[in-house]
């Protein structure tokens, strides 16, 4: 009975993952394309996997993979990088996937995948920048486990508008993320958003992220900019 039951759990498995390969895949697309904006109808849409796709390849016009240096690494397919796992290794042996999307005016937006640690597990998301490399055009966010109504409230569309048009970099060009500060910390104009209530630790974190993120595309964001 035991050797029946564990064939039909392995079958079953066999024939769930590629469903369930093609669910990762297609949230994966929609944060991606949540952070410009995009995908704004796929709780009407009938099917979600094709309009997710639709809406991928008309907006999605372009991705690769850069190093710390910059370069642009050939061979390297960047929706299949794990960002998870890139930030466990050492700065310079990290593949940095970025996604380009096209907007209907024409103007493009850089999106770039994130991945930190909150209070109780991983936070993660993505970040889209305007075409000077520097402005905030979105940002979308998730956590794993963290806690309803505190530190959850990161996935909240109120906290994530607060970074809208808040810029990276200084008027000097100096890399400064952006900060996540708490009620009685003074604002820094255009560089700072207010933390959640409750969850401090949770935005310190999202603030890290950011950092430990962005700080690896620095050179390649101010190359772009002699451009």
């Amino acid at each position: 009975m035991v050797v029946i039951v564990a064939a039909v759990l392995s079958t079953a498995s066999i024939l769930l993952r590629p469903f369930q390969e093609r669910n990762i895949e297609t949230a994966k697309r929609t944060d991606i394309l949540m952070s410009v904006d995009k995908a704004q109808e796929i709780r009407q849409a009938e099917n979600r996997f094709e309009y997710i796709e639709e809406e991928y390849e008309r907006y999605i016009t372009e991705s690769y993979v850069i190093n710390h240096r910059g370069n642009i690494q050939e061979g390297v397919d960047a929706f299949e990088v794990n960002m998870r796992e890139e930030m466990r290794k050492p700065a310079e042996e990290r593949n940095l996937p970025i996604f380009v999307c096209t907007h209907d005016d024409g103007s493009n937006s850089y999106i770039i995948p994130m991945h930190g640690r909150g209070l109780w597990g991983p936070v993660f998301g993505y970040i889209a920048l305007e075409e000077d490399f520097n402005t905030i055009y979105g940002i979308i966010l998730d956590h794993e486990s963290e806690t309803p109504g505190l530190g959850a409230e990161i996935a909240g569309e109120s906290f994530q508008e607060q970074f809208r048009g808040k810029r990276i970099f200084d008027e000097d060009m100096e890399f400064v993320s952006i900060k996540v500060i708490r009620p009685a910390d003074p604002p820094i104009e255009g560089h700072s958003v207010d933390g959640i209530s409750g969850g401090t630790i949770t935005s310190q974190g999202v603030e890290e992220m950011l950092y430990d993120v962005l700080i690896n595309y620095v050179d390649y964001f101010k190359e772009r900019k002699k451009d």
